[in-house]
């Protein structure tokens, strides 16, 4: 088994337990940096924050008990009361009214519920809540999702992603409120990879947060537990994004790990010549899941669906760096470059980003993924090398 697997057992067994028992979850995502104010918002809404810096991450299983008139959780008291009274309110500001709210699970960072309505059988809500201030565990989620969203809802195919309709603070911690959606096993792989794709080749936007076609995000985020720091480059060109990757994610993820190894790779062997990997291409802003592996892909009502993002915008490639633990095959590589088709010199920048996901395992576990990470950065190296001798 995969050591990244093997790693993140425990979240896996959480997730499987969700989709094996009523088959009724909802997508699991990244939190990270959120306004400390409530926010509601529409699929139409516009995505706006300034890039703060945070940390946090969740995950989630469902767990069926209901209770729509006493507080969700025994012993909690007037803290789950306020978040009861809280859920029914932004309910009844969009013009619903509750019928019950459902214990749904929790991880080590945040809880989960369940909302159901009384005027319409068709939509839930789910919800997620943390002690910690919206501003720390939700503002990156939120932002990242409704990028997602609204770059998937330019095309009849793309991905299924939930639409956020309200996240803040309340008198008991700070909650996001979400659709709910029915999560299933990975589905087609072809249809994953054209919604892959069809996410790329979203022309950045207003409306999807970035109205200067940049490289970064809104907002720092987190992947994993490790914080990503996502500021916006002055251009959108190749140039600007060597320079991003180079400092925001190298850069970072090697000084977080310390190894003189990689240091000493990165600055002497690698960085001063990495623009010899992207000599012949044009590389342009696309929204990135920014941490796609296997237990972050299923299906809602039978329709590709991805989830726990860490979300920026950077080169369609670099969505690939932990295609090591995602198990994609030749059906999705199909669909996918049906779409994109792969650009000259792929197979050299693949080490690289590949690169970045090993570190950060590394930062995150320890154990082999630095002598991974290292290994891969010799390989860039003598891809340079043998480029610079032609």
């Amino acid at each position: 088994m995969n050591a990244g697997v093997r790693r993140r057992l425990p979240f896996i067994a959480t997730v499987l337990t969700s989709f094996l028992a009523p088959i009724a979850t909802t997508a699991f995502l990244t939190s990270s940096s959120s306004s400390s104010t409530s926010h509601i918002n529409s699929s139409s809404s516009v995505i706006t924050s300034n890039n703060n810096n945070s940390a946090g991450r969740s995950s989630s299983s469902t767990i069926t008990t209901t209770n729509p008139n006493r507080s969700i959780m025994t012993g909690l008291g007037a803290s789950s009361n306020a978040l009861d009274e809280e859920i029914s309110k932004f309910c009844e500001s969009a013009g619903h009214q509750v019928k019950s709210i459902d214990w749904a699970g929790s991880s080590d960072w945040a809880s989960f519920r369940k909302v159901s309505l009384k005027d319409d059988t068709n939509k839930m809500y789910f919800v997620k809540t943390s002690t910690r201030s919206a501003k720390e565990m939700f503002e990156g989620e939120a932002l990242g999702l409704q990028a997602m969203y609204e770059c998937s809802q330019q095309s009849g195919d793309g991905l299924v992603i939930p639409n956020v309709h309200h996240w803040g603070d309340y008198s008991g911690g700070s909650l996001l409120i979400m659709d709910f959606l029915q999560l299933g096993g990975r589905g087609s792989e072809e249809a994953l990879g054209r919604a892959m794709a069809q996410l790329h080749l979203a022309k950045p936007s207003e409306a999807n947060g970035n109205p200067n076609g940049v490289f970064g995000f809104g907002v720092d985020n987190t992947i994993g537990g490790t914080p990503q720091p996502n500021p916006w480059t002055e251009g959108g060109t190749t140039k600007d994004w060597i320079e991003f990757y180079k400092k925001h994610r190298m850069e970072h993820q090697i000084k977080l790990a310390g190894d003189r190894t990689c240091a000493k790779l990165w600055d002497s062997d690698i960085a001063p010549r990495l623009h010899l990997l992207f000599e012949g291409i044009e590389v342009k802003p696309s929204l990135l899941h920014g941490d796609l592996w296997s237990g972050n892909i299923g299906t809602a009502s039978g329709k590709p669906s991805i989830y726990d993002p860490a979300v920026y915008w950077g080169h369609h490639e670099a969505e690939w760096g932990m295609s090591w633990c995602a198990s994609f095959g030749i059906k999705f590589w199909n669909g996918y470059r049906e779409l994109i088709p792969q650009d000259p010199g792929f197979a050299d920048r693949k080490p690289l980003y590949d690169a970045y996901h090993q570190l950060n395992h590394y930062n995150l576990f320890g154990g082999g993924y630095l002598g991974s990470a290292q290994s891969l950065l010799q390989q860039v190296k003598k891809k340079l090398d043998a480029k610079e001798k032609k």
